[in-house]
């Protein structure tokens, strides 16, 4: 069984809601005494364009930038490295394992979402491994939402290698096909991204993921994107992310020596460096972006733990000049950086 319910605290890809109507995403597995690390996705605002299901209640989604004006504005005793809201502020935890029920029992219908479900449980991913996030997760999803689907610890292995096998084959049994994305939508998440690299760069390292999909109604034609988050299983949390403290940005060259937690959040590479002991990646973007024995270029700011160094890309939420490449893979692909 690899469902995170049996956490006390919520952990990565949950959400919860505040007393006064707050919608956080949680960004950690572990948590400081004085509350929880997250930070704030959607505010009430009664000229907001998304609308709760549950309630009613109106939103807008705030940026990452205007999630923290607000909290300095309104609940500054939140605010530290993320956003640390107090528990006892929290008023109802949404876990992503709770909408794949709702989904499956036809309370929440969602075909194309529970046509995945079903068919990654045919696959050997058991339902108790999957869950929904993001925006769908709270229920405020719009017609331009994208969905996360989450699979927890190893066997969101299997799910991606199911996916792989969805796209080469279509199941005339099924309402939605299941594809790669088409050239419009892999440009819609480049500039969704915001990333530095080259959209030809930016491409081929995401093709190679395999860990994004696209929905197709055969009755209206109508696409949705999807992919599929890694979360640990209960068994892989076992350490605390130690914070370090920030010296200077620095460009590196490194073999890949780790990948073992690529497609976490951080996005984990231990590496073979002279000087730096590891990377890691706060921002989406360059989770999976290497493998085992590949060559990377990567840039970010240098955190001293200890006798440690490592270097963190996603200091902020674009992270405009913090990205990272595998060479290896550019290489190969001939494409020139």
């Amino acid at each position: 069984m690899t469902s995170a319910d049996e956490f006390k605290d919520p952990i990565l890809r949950d959400f919860f809601v505040t007393k006064d109507g707050l919608i956080f995403s949680v960004t950690d597995y572990f948590h400081p005494p004085q509350g929880i690390r997250s930070i704030l996705r959607y505010v009430p605002d009664e000229n907001g364009a998304r609308i709760r299901k549950k309630d009613g209640r109106k939103y807008r989604k705030a940026e990452f930038d205007e999630s923290f004006d607000y909290l300095k504005k309104h609940h500054p005793d939140y605010v530290a490295e993320t956003a640390v809201v107090p528990r006892s502020d929290i008023a109802e935890i949404l876990k992503p394992a709770n909408a794949v029920s709702e989904i499956l029992s036809g309370s929440r219908p969602f075909r194309a979402a529970e046509e995945l479900i079903r068919r990654l449980e045919s696959a050997g991913v058991p339902t108790s491994s999957t869950g929904i996030s993001g925006s769908l997760l709270p229920g405020l999803e719009n017609e331009e939402s994208d969905v996360d689907f989450v699979v927890f610890g190893p066997d969101w292995f299997k799910a991606k290698k199911a996916l792989a096998d969805m796209k080469q084959k279509d199941d005339p049994s099924f309402f939605c096909k299941i594809s790669e994305l088409d050239d419009n939508m892999w440009q819609t998440v480049y500039k969704k991204r915001k990333s530095p690299l080259r959209f030809e760069d930016f491409y081929a390292h995401e093709i190679r993921k395999g860990n994004r999909g696209m929905f197709t109604d055969k009755e209206n034609g109508k696409n949705i994107y999807f992919d599929l988050l890694f979360v640990r299983s209960p068994d892989q949390i076992k350490e605390k992310v130690r914070r370090g403290t920030d010296t200077e940005y620095k460009q590196i060259e490194a073999v890949i020596t780790d990948d073992a937690f690529a497609f976490d959040s951080p996005a984990i590479y231990f590496i073979d460096h002279d000087e730096i002991d590891e990377i890691y990646s706060y921002t989406h973007t360059y989770a999976g972006q290497a493998l085992l024995g590949e060559t990377v270029r990567a840039r970010g700011m240098v955190e001293v733990i200890g006798n440690r160094k490592r270097l963190v890309i996603g200091t902020s939420r674009e992270a405009r000049d913090e990205w990272m490449i595998s060479k290896t893979l550019l290489e190969n692909s001939g494409t020139k950086e």
